[in-house]
């Protein structure tokens, strides 16, 4: 990887938001934030509740600009919301799909051969015309997808995608995201479900209140004491049912 060419680059990025609280003009979401995401690598972000996480999500995808800093990317980066329902645009996962190539005014005798290869690579094409608020949570995600292929992004983000998930829908994410970078996409995971997905991963950073505190390898973070940021570290050991309780 160390010669692997840079998909994003995050220099000095700072987020401030004004302040609801007296006496203070803004409230930092993040601070002097930087780091590089390398082409065709899984990125995992994680970090507590609060701690800058979909802000730099925003941040990447260009939803949201910074205060301070500046990002770089080879290519637009397609988003998949913790939501996914929210993204459905279309009737059916075809319908869903072909809305993004019809915005960017792709060709239309080209489209539907679009639509079908997308659909295809995230194993939903036979479900092409099967009501999509009627899929699974997993199966909505792999939709999301689909719809970000179609219009040929390389880099995907994806916003705890694990959320309201149950086992086979988590092994169905996991199976994708693996898919993903089989195919050399850049992907960014944002998750505080790190036990679910470290092992995905070839890059991991930290975010704790909004700053950078650990950018390396997951082998490297997993002997660490992940706790003293708000983690727990997901080597934790298991013998008794007791154990199964956090503390």
């Amino acid at each position: 990887m160390e010669n692997a060419v840079t998909a994003v680059t995050i220099d000095h990025i700072s987020k401030l938001f004004p302040a609801s609280a007296p006496g203070k003009k803004y409230t930092p979401a993040l601070l002097d934030i930087s780091f590089t995401v390398k082409k065709g690598s899984v990125t995992i972000v994680g970090g507590a509740n609060g701690s800058g996480k979909s802000v730099l999500m925003m941040l990447i995808s260009g939803l949201m600009k910074p205060t301070d800093g500046t990002i770089t990317v080879t290519s637009k980066p397609g988003l998949v919301f913790q939501d996914a329902s929210t993204q459905l645009l279309g009737d059916t996962p075809r319908e869903d799909v072909a809305v993004g190539p019809k915005n960017l005014r792709m060709s239309k005798k080209e489209i539907p051969a679009i639509v079908e290869t997308a659909l295809e690579s995230v194993s939903l094409l036979n479900k092409a015309d099967y009501p999509a608020e009627f899929l699974s949570g997993g199966e909505k995600r792999r939709l999301a997808v689909a719809s970000i292929l179609a219009m040929k992004r390389e880099i995907i983000i994806f916003d705890e995608p694990y959320a309201n998930l149950d086992y086979p829908g988590v092994v169905d994410v996991n199976k994708l995201l693996a898919q993903l970078h089989a195919e050399g996409k850049t992907v960014i995971l944002l998750t505080h479900e790190l036990e679910k997905c470290l092992g995905l991963a070839d890059h991991f950073v930290i975010l704790q209140n909004g700053k950078l505190v650990f950018d390396g390898t997951p082998e490297e973070a997993v002997r660490l004491p992940l706790e003293q940021w708000a983690i727990r570290n997901p080597l934790s050991h298991y013998e008794h049912v007791t154990d199964l309780i956090w503390k």
